[in-house]
């Protein structure tokens, strides 16, 4: 069996969809396709031209991609960019798979695409990425659907993809195919290690607070208090947050709740709020008897987070050296750092890798939810960075 693997990664912040794919196709050119190629595709982008012309180009090679808020490449994070991530080497086997869910959730559409781990040839190691409609329904509920198929065998990465915070439709990718309300995966097999990092940086500001109502992604009360009450009187936001949506999700952004779980603690991202019913509306479900907390962060204890994700991925390839990396940014994360200053994210990626094994293509994307389940209970996070390293 082989044992090579390697990754590249091409970008462009050309104005138009077919001249920013040429552009960024020139960094994948190889004496050997790439076995897996993933777009991360600015929302203005005409994705159909993109589909096209990847496999126009790239007859043999699996495709998958979503649209974002926001795009990283080894260059450092961009906005308005298409970004290839592009796998290859005789180690890799790569199947992908696609289901479409609808208004009501992602489940069934998870599982659909999961299943193309039955066709996967397995290597040493696997691992599932999942890209899904960051808009629809609970997004655990990906996770649940994933794991229907992986079950505790196979390792999930993935994220949830963006419109750049319009919060009206997202899309996503596989082969020709452009998809809404959908999921797509790629199952990646590899004789070669493959490490996993996940942190966020938050640190609880309440005491532990049990979830006394829930339905999916509506938080209705902690500790028999309305869910909207009981964080607006510990906060204490600015007034206008309290009533105007826009500007709690502003403040909320900086405030996640935080879920204890057995084995972690996963961030969920508060999206908005209804004054009449007094619940907040979560990206993904806060489950009902559940110990939460509120959370809050800053600055620095967010980028310190980015160095123990890929940190983390990296020890996890057990000393061999990184070829690559692929990186699930929260939208929020990038929120905190501003767009000044959003650089020094990537910059301290880039010097974690040089310190550890050099530089490194890396590539990912801004998200809506971001997806990482290595064992036991849960697997979908907000406000988080994942990090997966190819050995």
């Amino acid at each position: 069996m082989g044992t090579e693997s390697w990754v590249k990664v091409g970008a462009s912040t050309k104005p138009g969809s077919a001249e920013a794919l040429t552009e960024a196709l020139r960094a994948l050119e190889s004496p050997a396709p790439p076995k897996l190629v993933v777009a991360l595709v600015a929302p203005h982008f005409d994705l159909a031209t993109i589909a096209e012309g990847l496999y126009e180009a790239l007859p043999g090679t699996q495709v998958i991609g979503c649209t974002t808020s926001g795009e990283i490449s080894t260059a450092g994070a961009m906005a308005n960019a298409l970004v290839l991530w592009a796998l290859g080497g005789d180690a890799i086997r790569v199947t992908t798979g696609s289901g479409q869910g609808d208004d009501l959730g992602l489940r069934n559409a998870a599982t659909e695409a999961a299943q193309c781990l039955d066709q996967l040839e397995r290597r040493s190691n696997t691992v599932l990425m999942m890209l899904s409609d960051g808009l629809c329904g609970d997004q655990m509920e990906v996770v649940r659907g994933a794991y229907d198929v992986a079950a505790i065998d196979v390792p999930l990465v993935g994220g949830c993809a963006g419109d750049n915070l319009a919060m009206k439709h997202t899309r996503q990718i596989h082969g020709r195919q452009v998809l809404t309300q959908s999921v797509v995966a790629a199952a990646i097999s590899s004789e070669r290690p493959l490490g996993i990092g996940v942190s966020h940086g938050w640190t609880a500001a309440s005491e532990p607070m049990l979830v006394t109502g829930s339905k999916g992604n509506i938080l209705s009360s902690l500790e028999d208090k309305p869910a909207l009450d009981v964080y607006l009187d510990f906060f204490n936001p600015p007034e206008n947050a309290k009533t105007d949506q826009t500007t709690f999700a502003a403040f909320a952004a900086t405030h996640p709740i935080g879920i204890r779980r057995r084995d972690k603690i996963e961030m969920r991202h508060i999206t908005g709020f209804n004054l009449q019913t007094r619940e907040l509306i979560t990206i993904a479900e806060v489950p009902q008897g559940a110990l939460a907390f509120l959370a809050e962060g800053d600055f620095n204890s967010v980028l310190d987070a980015a160095a123990q994700s890929v940190q983390s991925a990296l020890a996890a390839l057990n000393g061999e050296e990184a070829v690559g990396l692929f990186l699930f940014d929260c939208v929020s994360r990038r929120a905190v750092f501003t767009e000044d200053r959003v650089h020094e994210e990537t910059d301290l990626i880039t010097s974690t890798c040089g310190n550890i094994c050099g530089n490194i293509p890396m590539a990912g994307f801004y998200t809506y939810g971001e997806i990482c389940r290595t064992k036991g209970a849960g697997g979908f996070h907000n406000q988080t960075l994942v990090t997966l390293a190819i050995g």
